[in-house]
């Protein structure tokens, strides 16, 4: 069935935007020609390589084929599986075991181990292919899911007046019933993050993505293997720029509990991850998630470095329109800096392995709110650090707020109820190994 058919929360959801865009029409978005644009964060707030091939050694997916900033891709492996009797395909980004995530070559990931306390939903378990030795002499067995997403849905993403709160959205592709990308093989208990990008024999639309998610730029089904080798298939996806620890990142978006969360991040509605464990866990016990910072009404302007945020991504990240490798305009607005720019917590790479190992790849989004006196003196600057974000709301709520988003009024700060599957690919600069501040007294860091 079509989400357009599914009127149930665009109903709650208009008297949300309405709400939130009373608020930004009295608080501004900062643009640049608005106010003066401040260089205090764009300094060391900047996106590292822009181009070519990233560098192996920077990788954190270390299974990924490639990644072209050229093209603001990430060539991934593509598996195959079945769901419901049809075939799909699907990438494999993170393991909650060590020793089976370093074999796998992806993102050592702990705390999914938690992803199913008090939301069994959020994990689904398959079942593993057993082929002859005739029918595999070497290759993935193929993995038969519970459920898959329905890609066919438009996505429609129609700014307002202001860009963002949009006018009008609709998740693109959404989970049919027993869908989630965290999967759990019958008779083991490792939890991996395994999100179905594509679905069918193909020809794989990687334009419109009627059959694929919206943010595959490319599909490569390989032929049978000749005799003694090993032809691999793969995915080109539009990767998400970020900072973490004062440093540029790369990421995946493919999965959000929310359906607005999903049609801003070009990927897949799973309701079933609305309540996975837990709003405001971070680190804390049972936590399957990692906390994110994102900025409702930071700068704006294409060539402005301190630009960030959600008004920035509707009107300088083309997000109405469909992503594809043919709309140049599009990558290269987001190859200079048109994404969300969210800063994230923990990271793999950190040195302490205390935050190392509480990388998750789904993230609890904390919301900040610039107030009208921040954005009236053109504070609200690109923020690159974690533990800057939560100190600056822990001692100047008179510059940055949380936001209801029920009210879209200012809220104290913490956790909206939005969570989003991001795994990490790598960096492009320096490796995030150590935050750039301490927390201050008081704020939101576990006192541990």
């Amino acid at each position: 069935m079509k989400i357009s058919n599914r009127r149930w929360w665009l109903a709650a959801a208009a008297a949300v935007l309405v709400a939130v865009s009373a608020v930004l029409t009295t608080m501004g978005s900062g643009g640049a020609n608005a106010v003066p644009v401040r260089a205090t964060a764009a300094k060391a707030g900047g996106l590292g390589q822009l181009t070519g091939l990233l560098p192996r050694n920077k990788l954190t997916e270390e299974s990924a084929l490639q990644v072209d900033l050229s093209k603001e891709t990430v060539r991934l492996p593509l598996y195959p599986g079945t769901a419901n009797g049809k075939k799909v395909w699907y990438t494999l980004l993170d393991a909650s075991d060590a020793g089976l995530a370093h074999d796998l070559g992806v993102n050592y990931a702990p705390k999914l181990a938690n992803i199913a306390i008090s939301d069994p939903a959020a994990v689904q378990t398959v079942t593993l292919g057993s082929p002859t030795p005739q029918q595999n002499p070497f290759g993935p067995a193929a993995v038969h899911f519970a459920g898959a997403p329905d890609f066919s849905p438009t996505r429609i993403a129609t700014p307002g007046p202001d860009g963002f709160p949009l006018a009008k959205f609709q998740p693109g592709s959404v989970a049919g019933p027993g869908y989630s990308p965290f999967i759990k093989i019958a008779g083991s208990d490792v939890v991996y993050n395994a999100p179905i990008v594509a679905t069918g024999d193909g020809p794989f639309d990687v334009v419109h993505h009627t059959n694929t998610e919206d943010r595959v730029l490319g599909i490569h089904i390989a032929r049978p293997s000749k005799p003694g080798q090993f032809a691999e298939s793969w995915v080109d996806l539009l990767f998400v720029k970020g900072f973490d620890a004062g440093q540029p990142i790369v990421y995946l978006s493919t999965d959000a509990g929310q359906p607005l969360t999903a049609v801003l991040e070009r990927s897949t509605y799973v309701p079933a991850l609305n309540n996975a464990s837990f709003n405001g866990g971070d680190d804390f016990l049972g936590s399957a998630r990692e906390r994110l910072f994102g900025f409702i009404n930071g700068q704006t302007g294409a060539a402005n470095p301190n630009a960030q945020g959600f008004v920035h991504l509707v009107k300088d990240g083309f997000a109405s329109s469909d992503a594809s490798a043919g709309n140049t305009a599009m990558i290269n607005a987001l190859r200079n800096g048109g994404d969300l720019l969210n800063v994230f917590g923990d990271f793999p790479t950190l040195a302490d392995p205390r935050h190392a190992d509480a990388y998750s790849p789904l993230w609890d989004a904390q919301l900040g709110l610039w107030t009208p006196k921040a954005v009236k003196a053109g504070l609200n600057t690109r923020q690159i650090d974690e533990n800057q974000v939560f100190n600056l709301a822990a001692t100047r709520p008179d510059l940055l707020t949380g936001v209801n988003p029920a009210t879209g009024q200012p809220a104290p700060y913490g956790s909206v109820g939005v969570d989003i599957n991001c795994a990490v690919i790598g960096y492009t600069a320096t490796a995030p190994t150590a935050n750039l501040a301490p927390p201050a007294p008081n704020s939101q860091f576990p006192p541990r």
